[in-house]
């Protein structure tokens, strides 16, 4: 008796039947575009609510970031966007960093600070340079005293050696430019007129899209600045900020620094008055 396959090995295996495990949630694009519909909005309503221009929303609902300028502020438009429909932002980046290999680790910035705090003691009178200043004025009073005493015969160089050089010391002008000097910014801050609002933005660290505004509406400034760039800004009753990537931002608000921690591709809506700097 030959013994043969049964029929049953040729039925496909269970494992072979079971489909493919998917990732059924929807991008983040049609995410923010089904929000948006849902809560009745146009792009160009969440474009003016949001700042962030036209053709950019239109791209991140079709999930193209490219037109975003860097995986920095891909983050930061995907959060204001959510929040303006409604949505819970961060799930929506966890997704994205995962589908670009993850979130980058961020520069530290203590150096910088650290810079600033070191660069007042430069200022420090040099004691030691204005010891061999005096030294020298007065051995050249001396030379010189003596040198126009041996025309005169001898009689002067006897008052040379006399009371003559102790003359010198009195003035004490090298006491005078070991004086400290105010560091500029310190100087700057000091000058700021307490009937107006004077905003500083310095940027830190990568770049960031600023745009600021006066109480009026008036348009101050609307654009990118780059690591190093700063911008003042003043009015007489309120400025109105829009920082994109708040994290890589230092803020001075009427000559006193903002202690707010904002995060790295953070999109934040300020507004500040006369006096101590508060958000308004």
């Amino acid at each position: 008796m030959s013994i043969g396959n049964s029929p049953e090995d040729d039925r496909p295996s269970i494992e072979d039947d079971q489909p493919a495990i998917e990732d059924d949630r929807p991008s983040i694009g049609r995410a923010l575009q089904e929000a948006r519909i849902a809560a009745g909005l146009t792009v160009d309503e969440i474009s003016s609510s949001t700042r962030v221009r036209i053709p950019i929303v239109q791209a991140i609902e079709q999930d193209d970031f490219s037109r975003c300028g860097g995986d920095v502020y891909a983050r930061g438009h995907i959060r204001t966007i959510a929040r303006a429909v409604a949505l819970d932002p961060d799930p929506l980046v966890a997704q994205y960093d995962a589908d670009h290999g993850g979130r980058p680790a961020p520069t530290p910035a203590a150096p910088l600070f650290e810079a600033e705090r070191i660069r007042p003691e430069r200022g420090r009178p040099n004691w030691t340079a204005a010891m061999v200043a005096a030294i020298v004025a007065v051995i050249g009073f001396v030379g010189f005293t003596l040198i126009n005493g041996g025309d005169d015969g001898g009689k002067g160089s006897h008052v040379a050696e006399g009371p003559a050089p102790q003359q010198k010391p009195s003035p004490t002008k090298p006491t005078k430019t070991a004086e400290p000097k105010p560091d500029p910014s310190d100087s700057a801050i000091a000058a700021v007129p307490k009937d107006k609002v004077t905003v500083k933005l310095s940027v830190l660290e990568d770049k960031s899209w600023i745009s600021a505004k006066s109480h009026n509406g008036k348009l101050l400034f609307d654009g990118t600045l780059l690591k190093g760039e700063s911008k003042t800004f003043q009015d007489d009753e309120r400025v109105d900020l829009i920082l994109g990537n708040a994290g890589a931002i230092e803020l001075y608000v009427n000559g006193k620094k903002v202690e707010d921690q904002f995060e790295t591709g953070q999109v934040e809506r300020l507004s500040y008055t006369k006096g101590d700097p508060e958000v308004g």
